[in-house]
């Protein structure tokens, strides 16, 4: 069911993203949200074209690539390779552009940690939520959490960290664009939430 009332949800969802205003709590700003009628553009759109700032950690679109036909198959394929990585990929030509500009990840302006990162796969190709992961999701989801593995040792989170992915409003899912959390700095407490 859709809250009507569109100008209370904007000014709960703008607080959460901007440091000027007072902070909504995460529940408000989930329950705010509405998960979108199609592909209308979120705040993490926004961020990726660099629309809105953010503090950028990490981004993986930097790659060599090379064609060649795989061997049993006799398919057209493209080989890259990660630089920032070393990860090695051989993919089919059919998933190629989705993989050509996968990740981004930047710090969260309202961190529940020291380390509090987010993770966002540049291409959100209908995956606003885990709930709606579909078997074609399966190399981009496998590739935020190794992304949100590297963001860790980056930041130098060596004695542990939290990964969270906020799932629909009752699991406090803010921005329907699939997202990690990476949380660190501090002993985390259980049970969460």
């Amino acid at each position: 069911m859709k809250n009507n009332n569109t100008g209370e949800r904007i000014a709960v969802l703008t607080s959460h993203f901007t440091r000027s205003t007072p902070m909504a709590s995460e529940k408000e700003a989930a329950l705010a949200a509405t998960p979108p009628d199609s592909d209308s553009p979120t705040i993490f759109d926004k961020i990726i074209k660099k629309e809105i700032p953010s503090t950028v950690v990490y981004e993986d679109d930097k790659f060599q690539w090379k064609f060649f036909i795989h061997t049993r198959t006799r398919a057209a394929c493209l080989f890259l390779y990660f630089l920032e990585s070393r990860l090695f990929l051989h993919v089919n030509m059919p998933t190629v552009q989705k993989i050509f500009k996968c990740v981004l990840a930047f710090r969260d302006i309202q961190p529940q940690g020291p380390t509090h990162i987010l993770v966002i796969p540049k291409v959100r190709d209908g995956l606003t939520g885990l709930s709606k992961a579909e078997e074609r999701h399966i190399d981009i989801l496998g590739r935020l959490l190794y992304t949100a593995k590297l963001v860790a040792k980056q930041e130098g989170l060596d004695d542990g960290y939290r990964v969270v992915i906020n799932d629909g409003p009752k699991g406090c899912q803010s921005v329907y664009h699939i997202h990690v959390h990476v949380i660190g700095g501090r002993q985390m407490n259980w049970p969460p939430g």
